[in-house]
């Protein structure tokens, strides 16, 4: 089975680059041995989604904003391998 992928879609008008770029780093230390990537997609019309695969996992306008990275995190695991034990971000809010 082959890894999966992580999209960010962000927008470029909005510089959400850095946030994006954040993210990605979040998501890279915690399942590096388990994602085949984690893109960065630029877009426009305010737009801010991530993708596990073809799976939309959080999306800016219809989540409320953006996620913090405990719960994009968890997102991603539940997505990836829902019986896995996220220790501290597991335990808190």
């Amino acid at each position: 089975m082959s890894k999966p992928r992580i999209a960010i879609q962000y927008c470029v008008l909005c510089q959400w680059l850095l946030r994006s770029g954040w993210l990605a780093q979040e998501l890279l230390s915690t399942f590096a041995e388990e994602l085949a990537e984690v893109a960065l997609v630029p877009a426009s019309k305010g737009l801010f989604k991530v993708y596990y695969n073809d799976t939309l996992i959080w999306c800016r306008e219809r989540d409320g904003g953006f996620p913090e990275a405990k719960i994009l995190k968890r997102r991603v695991r539940d997505q990836l391998d829902p019986g896995r034990d996220m220790g501290h971000i597991d335990s808190t809010g």
